[in-house]
Protein backbone atom coordinates (compact mmCIF):
# COMPACT_ATOMS: atom_id res chain seq x y z
CA UNK A 1 0.00 0.00 0.00
CA UNK A 2 1.21 3.45 -1.10
CA UNK A 3 0.02 7.00 0.78
CA UNK A 4 1.23 10.23 1.36
CA UNK A 5 2.73 10.23 4.80
CA UNK A 6 0.55 12.10 7.68
CA UNK A 7 0.32 12.12 11.22
CA UNK A 8 -3.89 11.89 11.19
CA UNK A 9 -3.75 7.97 11.17
CA UNK A 10 -1.04 5.76 13.39
CA UNK A 11 0.08 3.40 10.31
CA UNK A 12 2.11 1.50 12.40
CA UNK A 13 -1.48 -0.08 13.79
CA UNK A 14 -1.81 -1.45 10.34
CA UNK A 15 1.26 -3.29 10.63
CA UNK A 16 5.14 -3.22 9.81
CA UNK A 17 6.42 0.09 7.65
CA UNK A 18 8.40 0.62 5.12
CA UNK A 19 8.99 4.89 5.00
CA UNK A 20 10.50 6.24 1.71
CA UNK A 21 10.63 10.28 1.06
CA UNK A 22 8.98 10.63 -2.36
CA UNK A 23 10.58 14.51 -2.96
CA UNK A 24 12.64 17.01 -1.70
CA UNK A 25 11.47 20.14 -1.20
CA UNK A 26 13.96 22.92 -0.72
CA UNK A 27 14.79 26.42 -1.23
CA UNK A 28 17.24 27.59 -3.86
CA UNK A 29 20.05 30.16 -3.62
CA UNK A 30 17.65 32.76 -4.64
CA UNK A 31 15.14 31.77 -2.18
CA UNK A 32 12.37 30.05 -4.20
CA UNK A 33 11.16 26.96 -3.15
CA UNK A 34 11.10 23.67 -5.80
CA UNK A 35 9.73 20.15 -5.41
CA UNK A 36 12.03 17.79 -6.55
CA UNK A 37 9.83 14.23 -7.17
CA UNK A 38 12.93 12.27 -8.88
CA UNK A 39 12.89 9.72 -6.33
CA UNK A 40 9.62 8.48 -7.44
CA UNK A 41 10.88 9.31 -11.32
CA UNK A 42 8.82 12.49 -11.52
CA UNK A 43 10.05 15.97 -12.23
CA UNK A 44 11.08 18.87 -10.60
CA UNK A 45 8.16 21.69 -9.79
CA UNK A 46 8.55 25.44 -9.18
CA UNK A 47 9.94 27.97 -9.29
CA UNK A 48 7.33 28.63 -6.11
CA UNK A 49 7.47 31.94 -3.85
CA UNK A 50 6.95 29.35 -0.81
CA UNK A 51 7.28 26.57 0.81
CA UNK A 52 3.65 26.24 1.26
CA UNK A 53 3.07 26.24 -2.80
CA UNK A 54 5.74 23.89 -3.21
CA UNK A 55 4.29 21.34 -0.73
CA UNK A 56 0.59 21.87 -2.27
CA UNK A 57 2.14 20.98 -6.01
CA UNK A 58 4.22 17.94 -4.39
CA UNK A 59 0.90 16.41 -2.42
CA UNK A 60 -1.01 17.27 -5.93
CA UNK A 61 1.49 15.62 -8.33
CA UNK A 62 1.82 12.68 -6.17
CA UNK A 63 -1.69 12.26 -5.95
CA UNK A 64 -2.30 12.04 -9.64
CA UNK A 65 0.66 10.59 -10.50
CA UNK A 66 2.27 8.23 -7.82
CA UNK A 67 -0.64 6.89 -5.76
CA UNK A 68 -3.02 3.83 -7.49
CA UNK A 69 -6.12 4.31 -7.29
CA UNK A 70 -8.53 2.04 -4.85
CA UNK A 71 -9.96 -1.15 -6.20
Amino acid sequence: MRCLYGEAIDLSRLGSLTIQRASHVEPDADGVWWAELLPVGGPRLGPFPHRSNALAAEQCWLEHHWLQPLG
